[in-house]
């Protein structure tokens, strides 16, 4: 299957970037991250993190019997185990250089890996992929944050941007506890169009706004639009997004 992507971050209403991305297609490799621990921290981790992702799938696919930080989840499609052992390369990376000034530093993650017609995601932390397929929007990630996993609890909140709490993460790489990054893997068909993106593209924004406006043109300007009205509507943070259509 043929990949039409189109690739946007900036700044947003923030001083510095600490999101960052990458979209290979020629590697089937979609990530964003979203970088934590203060202005020079959050930009190193979450560059660390996408470059390390895409040279891990681009090392794999030369050699596939090359070296692993992890070993191979045998209850896991080969496409998650790639993604879970970057996710873990990008952690272990992260933690190495975590003194002086980037002692807090981590990332969040979430990546699209499409091989054939199936693709793996996995994600750590509150970045999301959401799937546009016969005009439905559909998240195909449940965020790590203190928010989300109240709701799925069955606590009775108030809508996410409502909550005093939405930015608190429970999972990042580089942090103590769990890093460890959630995967599936899912069937792509033909007109499938995905979306990658950090919380400052999505805050702004309910599902059926998101829904409409992910299915209204060519692919480039819908990126350029979803960015640009994230920034309008108010989004405080850095802005994120990776649009992958399948065709």
């Amino acid at each position: 299957m043929d990949l039409l992507s189109h690739a946007i971050t900036t700044t947003g209403r923030r001083s510095n970037n600490e999101d960052d991305l990458c979209a290979v297609p020629r590697l089937g490799l979609f990530a964003v991250a979203d970088g934590l621990g203060g202005y020079e921290g959050g930009e190193i981790a979450s560059a660390l993190t996408v470059e390390i992702f895409e040279r891990f799938v681009e090392r794999n696919e030369r050699d596939p019997s090359g070296t692993w930080p992890c070993k191979e989840d045998k209850q896991r499609s080969f496409t998650e185990n790639v993604l879970r052992a970057a996710a873990m390369e990008a952690h272990h990376s992260i933690v190495s250089r975590r003194t002086g000034p980037l002692r807090q530093m981590g990332s969040t993650v979430a990546a699209l890996l499409v091989s054939g017609t199936t693709a793996a995601i996995a994600h750590v932390g509150d970045s999301r992929v959401y799937r546009l397929r016969n005009g439905a929007l559909e998240p195909l990630t449940r965020d790590h944050s203190v928010w989300a996993e109240m709701v799925a609890a069955g606590r009775d909140l108030p809508p996410r941007h409502e909550f005093p709490f939405k930015n608190q993460i429970t999972r990042a790489l580089g942090l103590e506890g769990n890093s460890i990054a959630d995967t599936r893997v899912i069937e792509v068909a033909t007109g499938d169009r995905f979306l990658l993106c950090t919380d400052g593209l999505y805050d702004p924004f309910e599902d059926d706004a998101l829904a409409r406006l992910l299915g209204e043109g060519e692919v480039e300007g819908c990126c350029k639009r979803l960015v640009e009205l994230a920034y309008e509507k108010g989004s405080a943070d850095n802005i994120t997004a990776v649009i992958v259509e399948v065709s």
